[in-house]
């Protein structure tokens, strides 16, 4: 669509435009950062809020606080990317929009990384002051604080990132520590000593957010514990064997358990191979359903044993065990109390033999049964130190190691099955792959471990008040998961079901790094007795307000207890404990120092969104819920918002050692921020995600396709004005028509957002921007863009552009963040001007016909038929283009007929002339199977091809300019 010559050519509308085909984003990206940080937009939209007629009413995500302690990697990107599009859409949509980053800045991490740095140096931590030691964790952490800020802002995010929360913030520390405190006053806040899971590397305990799972070879073996004092001869033969995969518990061992629905029997060796732990006519109870597997175990063939009769639950009901290791020479005793034997509903006959030996103190099941019955004071042992070594003084193990200090398997199961074997205790032995908890920080394995500490109890009442959400904090947390909007649903049940399940929270951790627990004990009173805490208002104030001005270093300076007891209560009749808290506790708690206390929070403490992996729903969302159920009775957030993982692209997980990873920063460095985002708004992120070269590769094509939609829409609007401008009721049917669809879509885009649903709004978007505009709208309006004068069609279309142009850049902005900058600010340069400062404009209801787009979803429809038709005569060289064309279309429906009739369909489909019929079609005539009563006839346009719009009229050439059409000649007037 072309003048043939150049005096014609320069008489034609063609699209003008500095805006780039190249994108150039790696480059041109930082320089938009810079502009939007010197013209402070996100500050200048506070601003707005305040001076907007009617106030905007506040939208805060609260930021879920990364770990201070490295790089950014692909989950971080598509987290905040995540964040950013929720806080900007929400935003455009007319809510004040708040985002406040921030960071988790205390734990073991960055400990673990200043403990690397001492062993570097031959330095002990130790033997470091911990006021000192917590300076060098303080500036760790504010070092990659700064770090991961340059390259969140990268990614394009926006927020208040000069002021941030950090959890090691003075004031967050205080709030922290008075968090704890409401614990401590309303009752919730116990001491115990139960089995928790343990890092022996690390010497912590860990909470369940804390630990991931990996397959791990483990020793197995099968145990015999001799049966006695029955009073009946056949039974105090037999023995009752057991199966463990963690043979380092058994000196610990305490009782062994049975299930009272299990059928059990008594079987005898009666043969044996030469490689045996067996002897003949050694007597076993065992699970029947389990007998032929343990038989095995031990090499036994079924020729071997045989079952002498069953065991029945009078008959477990008399026995009693002795340990394997009484009375061994130089056991000095240890083992040679009697072992409990009972009942117990946790035990099954799917796997091992039928019987569970209970060591309490390393699992938490036998520590609840015994707990239950009042008996742990007798089956509770010390025998692991928090290194996980055998205490020195144990028999035959003291020392031996579960965990060498790097992690790797200790000699404590080796020495163990060793002595078993040795006094006749094994009956068999083997490995197992199994899926096993590991520290998600030192990737070291994990145990249980029976240790004093400090727990907060969801299950007894909360003496706060606050009864009408609930009695006790599980209740609490359960009805208020049913007031939060899930995204996806799923969220619900997978909270709801931990929240049933969940044992009491493990609030101490036994390292330096974080938030003290601020209380003290009394001493010489026990943890069940009513005085044991110091519940003083007043002693909690001075903390507190130290705090504030110190920070929580304050509680490790010499003479802390005496400055916060002195005057109040004696200080030498309390001990001050020295635990840290969970730092889930600390990232729990954050609503209350940033939603609370800040001026930018909110005003009822409550997030509109969490935004998290779905991996937080036993982190972040459980502790945030926890928390704040504790303290508040309610939730901290009305909608929680899940992300999946991360994959490559053949849907494995990404790891170094693979070398598969993608790093943002390389993905930024060559493609730009903006293809980043748009493989986000891309991809369902509430499921696992993939990414990689060949999937960038796409994305960076969907970039080019509506990059060069929004050049084309700037080039055709470059000197438009509002005296160009068009009422829609006067404009023709086919701009109407692109309005409709506009309302359309406002509603898709709107729900969209609402729903963070950002692939449904780009999807929509882009399918509109390439298929109902550049492959139609556009193509149709070209000529009358280029070729017209002032008339109705070029006023109307450029009209709708200029539409199409305010839409698409704020709708696509909160995902293109850098991209609709660009185009914006090529049409509106300025200082001051940003396509972020403005709002999805409002869509009159006027606009949507429904009537309208059914009657051109048959234009279109016929136009399809039309299309396909002179692409093949193209193929075949019959024509050059559509515009020598001017077919005869057959339409069986008459009133489509008299709709096309009554439209220039030829210029909708791009021909010079087109015939309308309601006769049969001819065998010939070109169909589509597909669409039935539309045939068309090929015939070429009759007249001369027009100089200038290249038509072919019959009028061409009788008009004053040589060689124009009618058209033409009105416009070169």
């Amino acid at each position: 669509m072309c003048a043939d010559t150049p005096e014609y050519k320069s008489t034609l509308n063609l699209p003008k435009t500095d805006f780039p085909m190249r994108a150039g984003l790696p480059k041109r990206e930082p320089e938009w950062l810079e502009r939007w940080a010197r013209i402070g937009v996100y500050d200048r939209l506070r601003e707005k809020a305040v001076q907007a007629e009617g106030a905007r009413t506040p939208f805060t995500l609260h930021d879920g606080p990364p770990y201070a302690n490295g790089h950014l990697h692909i989950g971080h990107a598509l987290n905040k990317t995540i964040k950013d599009m929720i806080v900007r859409s929400h935003q455009m949509m007319g809510r004040d929009a708040r985002y406040i980053p921030g960071w988790d800045c205390h734990g073991l991490p960055i400990e673990w990384k200043i403990e690397e740095q001492y062993r570097k140096k031959g330095r002990d931590k130790d033997d470091v002051p911990i006021n000192e030691f917590r300076a060098e964790c303080r500036d760790f952490a504010a070092g990659w604080v700064d770090i991961q800020r340059e390259e969140f802002k990268r990614l394009g995010v926006t927020g208040n990132w000069e002021q941030p929360y950090l959890t090691m913030d003075f004031h967050a520390e205080r709030v922290i520590a008075e968090e704890f405190m409401k614990f401590l006053m309303n009752g919730t806040l116990y001491q115990g000593s139960k089995p928790v899971m343990w890092s022996p590397v690390e010497q912590t305990a860990l909470a369940e957010a804390e630990v991931e799972y990996h397959d791990k070879d483990s020793f197995t073996i099968w145990v015999k514990f001799q049966v006695v004092g029955t009073g009946d001869a056949t039974l105090d033969s037999a023995k009752v064997v057991i199966w463990t995969t963690t043979p380092w518990t058994m000196p610990s061992n305490k009782a062994v358990v049975y299930g009272s629905d299990i059928s059990y029997g008594l079987y005898e060796v009666i043969g044996r191979p030469e490689e045996c732990w067996a002897r003949i006519g050694e007597r076993f109870i065992l699970a029947d359903n389990l007998a032929a597997d343990v038989m095995g175990r031990a090499r036994l063939e079924e020729t071997m044993y045989r079952r002498l009769c069953d065991v029945t639950k009078e008959d477990l009901a008399k026995i009693k065990l002795t340990h394997p290791l009484n009375g061994a020479e130089g056991g000095n005793g240890a083992w040679d109390d009697i072992r409990d034997f009972r009942a117990a509903d946790f035990v099954t006959d799917t796997e091992g033999t039928g019987f569970v030996h209970c060591a309490p103190s390393h699992g938490l099941e036998e520590y609840e049964l015994y707990r239950d019955l009042g008996m742990l004071e007798q089956v509770i042992t010390y025998n692991v130190n928090p290194d996980g070594r055998f205490r020195d003084d144990l028999p035959f193990f003291g020392g031996k190691a579960i965990l060498k200090p790097n992690g790797r398997e200790g000699n404590a199961n080796a020495a163990v099955i060793d002595k078993l074997a040795e006094v006749g205790g094994l009956l068999a032995r083997g490995k197992i792959t199994h899926s096993y908890p590991h520290s998600w920080r030192s990737k070291a394995p994990v145990i249980y471990r029976n240790t004093p500490q400090w727990f907060a109890a969801i299950d007894k009442p909360v003496g706060d008040g606050l009864d009408q959400h609930g009695t006790t904090i599980r209740e609490r947390a359960l009805t208020e998961i049913d007031n939060v909007n899930w995204t996806p649903k799923s969220g619900r049940n997978r909270l709801h079901s931990m929240m049933e399940a969940r044992p009491d929270w493990v609030l101490s951790r036994q390292r330096a790094w974080g938030v003290p627990l601020t209380c003290f004990t009394k001493k010489g009173a026990l943890p069940t007795d009513d005085d044991f805490l110091l519940r003083n208002p007043q002693v909690n104030r001075r903390i507190t307000s130290s705090f504030e001005a110190e920070g929580a270093d304050a509680w490790y300076e010499e003479g802390a207890k005496q400055r916060y007891l002195e005057g109040i209560v004696n200080p030498d009749d309390y001990e001050q404990v020295t635990d840290i808290l969970d730092v889930w506790f600390d990232s729990g708690s954050t609503h209350a120092f940033t939603l609370r206390d800040r001026e930018d929070g909110t005003d009822d403490g409550i997030a509109d969104v969490y935004m998290e992996g779905t991996d937080q729903h036993r982190g972040w969302f459980h502790s945030s819920l926890l928390q704040s159920v504790g303290t508040t009775g309610r939730a901290p957030y009305r909608n929680v918002v899940t992300h999946g993982f991360t994959l490559d692209a053949k849907g494995m997980k990404m790891s170094k050692s693979i070398g598969n990873t993608i790093v943002p920063e390389e993905v930024v460095r060559q493609y730009g921020a903006d293809i980043l985002r748009l493989w986000v708004a891309q991809t369902d992120y509430t499921a696992d995600q993939r990414i990689g070269p060949e999937i960038l590769k796409g994305v960076t094509d969907s970039y080019r396709r509506l990059r060069n939609t929004m050049r084309y829409m700037l080039g055709s609007l470059n000197d438009f004005t509002d005296a160009d401008r068009t009422d829609p009721a006067d404009m023709p049917e086919l701009e109407q028509w692109v309005l409709h669809r506009l309302a359309e879509l406002d509603e898709v885009v709107r729900d969209g957002y609402a729903a963070f649903d950002f692939q449904r709004v780009f999807s929509a978007v882009f399918t509109f921007a390439t298929v109902d505009l550049s492959a139609f709208y556009f193509d149709v309006r070209k000529d009358a863009l280029y070729c017209d004068g002032d008339t109705v069609e070029r006023r109307s279309a450029r009209t709708v552009l200029d539409i199409l142009f305010h839409r698409l850049t704020t709708w696509l902005a909160p995902i293109l963040v850098f991209t609709m900058e660009e185009v914006w600010l090529e049409r509106f340069p300025g200082e001051d001007s940003s396509v972020h400062l403005t709002d999805i404009p409002e869509t009159p209801a006027a606009w949507s016909n429904e009537a309208l787009a059914v009657k051109w979803a048959g234009v279109r429809n016929a136009r399809r038929v039309v299309t396909a038709a002179l692409e093949i005569q193209r193929t075949d060289k019959v024509i050059g283009a559509s515009l020598e064309a001017g077919p005869v279309v057959h339409i069986e429906d008459a009133d489509l007929a008299e709709t096309l009739r009554n439209l220039p369909f030829h210029d909708i489909c791009i021909t010079s002339q087109i015939a309308i019929t309601t006769d049969p079609a001819p065998a010939e005539a070109f169909r589509m199977p597909e669409t039935s009563g539309i045939a068309v006839v090929f015939e070429k346009a009759r007249g001369d091809k027009c100089a200038r719009c290249w038509k072919v009229l019959p009028d061409v050439g009788t008009h004053a300019h040589e060689g124009v059409c009618g058209r033409c000649e009105a416009a070169l007037a």
